[in-house]
């Protein structure tokens, strides 16, 4: 890990300076951020890249924001690939750039980036600004829905119980659906709960041992905190 020195004492690691951000001590932070980035630490772009678009210690810009969050990416940061990604696909800060866009999209989503996977979805699917495909969308809302995701699962569960980019299947709607609602998804319980008129006994036993099945295998790592930063 990258240090740096603050007023002279003893050198701080990207950790240490995460909490002073936390802690409002944007401009001790912003020297370790600094420091680190110079060496070229990729998480260190990502830092400087929030500050700018929270105007924490610096001047607020998505310009240079998105100049950050693209280092970061170039230097290999997935959470950097997936706001420079959506960044360009939206125009933001930037004549839009859907292809690009969706090419870092797609680098941080192959990686297992749970956030990439399900925006990359969010993007085919909505079509408005590259093709929709929704067979794809489908692919990737899977891989973040089983990382975890919950908008990813609602999305998921929507997707089978209307038949897009899938066969039609309320057991599999139920599943995901269920999964989402547990986590406060307020649109997959209004669905859910549609589904679940539609569902025979023999479905709807089905669909309950799915769901039991998942939460025993999962609850490891439902349970474990991921820390991340909040940028959009």
């Amino acid at each position: 890990m990258s240090a740096a020195m603050i007023n002279g004492a003893a050198a701080v690691t990207l950790d240490d300076a995460a909490s002073l951000y936390e802690a409002g001590q944007y401009d001790d932070a912003l020297a370790v951020f600094r420091s680190a980035a110079e060496e070229g630490d990729a998480t260190a772009w990502m830092w400087l890249a929030t500050c700018h678009a929270n105007g924490h210690g610096l001047p607020r810009s998505e310009e240079e924001s998105l100049a950050c969050y693209r280092r970061a990416a170039e230097l290999g940061n997935t959470q950097a690939q997936t706001n420079l990604g959506v960044m360009l696909v939206e125009g933001r800060a930037a004549e839009a750039d859907p292809e690009a866009g969706l090419a870092w999209l797609r680098r941080a989503a192959d990686a297992g980036d749970t956030a990439a996977q399900f925006n990359l979805a969010t993007v085919l699917s909505a079509g408005e600004r590259v093709e929709q495909d929704w067979h794809e969308a489908v692919r990737y809302y899977r891989l973040a829905a089983e990382g975890g995701h919950y908008p990813a699962q609602a999305r998921l569960g929507y997707c089978y119980r209307n038949g897009l980019g899938v066969e039609k299947d309320r057991v599999e709607a139920f599943v995901w659906l269920s999964l989402a609602a547990q986590h406060g998804v307020g649109t997959a319980l209004t669905i859910l709960e549609r589904v679940v008129n539609e569902m025979s006994s023999d479905e709807k036993a089905k669909a309950m041992k799915l769901v039991q099945e998942w939460q025993v295998r999962t609850r490891e790592v439902s349970e474990r905190a991921v820390f991340r930063v909040v940028t959009h």
